[in-house]
């Protein structure tokens, strides 16, 4: 009995004191009034200026997402993460490549990758392409799309891309191992162009880069006559890279090899068609940009 009313009496202390005692200064008594609602859960968006391993892939999965420094050996690098606009933003799955959405993003990209290399992409051996959320991403709400830029080892022959151990940014701001200078090219038993690769330009070579033309907005050259409207506008780049009259005997100076990336870059909206001056079976020694009239004569044969 003792032990019992002993045991009731110290409980009815404490009901005591919390009955008998106010409150601290700041507690209003409510637990739960201050709590900050819990965010809703947000997707994943990539960051830029990351390098990553592997290969370029139009569609980037989280469970691959493994980037690496960039003073680490990489094949691509994102210069740019940008959002998709409102009407794209409303699909029910992320736009497909050559689509008008992807499109604007690949403007973007060009714009960013261009900013980032510190000149326009295409004046080096570099490639641009734009990767998209995976579909389960984009139904969680992800509606980014990331620009990746990698180096290639010959953007005249198609080549691989390239493994890197530093930054593409501003590599081309300054004279670069990068930059498309002089080439050698090979013809097949019929004439055509064989193969292009790259030589120093006080070396024998018969092609040299010129410069980029930025063609509108036409459907991807697949005939003579498309060609035939490429070639016209790329010796007027020539033309003016090598310092002669842009007139009827431009054609007679120098030939011509206009190269634009391949149908799937062109669907995505890349117009960049770069420009080479080529000599054919003639070889010089030294570059022809600014050379004029007594450099690039006009050849009668």
């Amino acid at each position: 009995m003792r032990r019992w009313t002993a045991a009731f009496a110290v409980g009815g202390a404490l009901a005591l004191g919390l009955t008998g005692c106010g409150l601290p200064a700041g507690v209003d008594g409510e637990l739960t009034n201050s709590w900050q609602p819990i965010p809703e859960p947000s997707p994943f968006v990539p960051p830029a200026e990351v390098c990553h391993p592997g290969d370029f892939a139009e569609t980037a999965y989280l469970s691959s997402y493994s980037p690496v420094d960039c003073s680490a050996p990489h094949r691509v690098e994102t210069v740019h993460v940008g959002t998709f606009g409102a009407e794209a933003a409303e699909a029910t799955a992320p736009p497909a490549q050559g689509s008008p959405e992807i499109r604007v993003a690949y403007a973007e990209c060009d714009s960013a990758t261009s900013e980032y290399v510190g000149a326009d992409w295409r004046l080096g051996r570099l490639w641009v392409g734009v990767a998209v959320p995976s579909p389960a991403a984009w139904e969680g709400g992800a509606r980014w799309f990331r620009c990746d830029v990698t180096e290639v080892t010959n953007v005249e022959d198609n080549g691989g891309t390239a493994s890197r151990t530093a930054s593409l940014r501003d590599e081309l701001a300054e004279p670069s191992p990068l930059h498309l200078t002089c080439y050698a090219v090979r013809n097949d038993d019929n004439g055509a162009i064989d193969t292009m690769p790259a030589e120093e330009c006080d070396e024998p070579h018969n092609a040299e880069f010129a410069g980029v033309w930025q063609a509108p907005d036409i459907e991807y050259p697949t005939r003579d006559r498309d060609w035939n409207q490429f070639h016209t506008e790329c010796r007027k780049v020539i033309g003016r890279y090598a310092d002669v009259p842009l007139d009827g005997n431009l054609q007679f100076r120098t030939g011509v090899i206009s190269l634009p990336g391949g149908a799937a870059e062109w669907a995505a909206g890349n117009r960049g068609v770069r420009c080479y001056l080529w000599l054919d079976e003639r070889n010089v020694e030294r570059s022809l940009k600014d050379v004029g009239t007594e450099g690039l004569p006009i050849q009668y044969e």
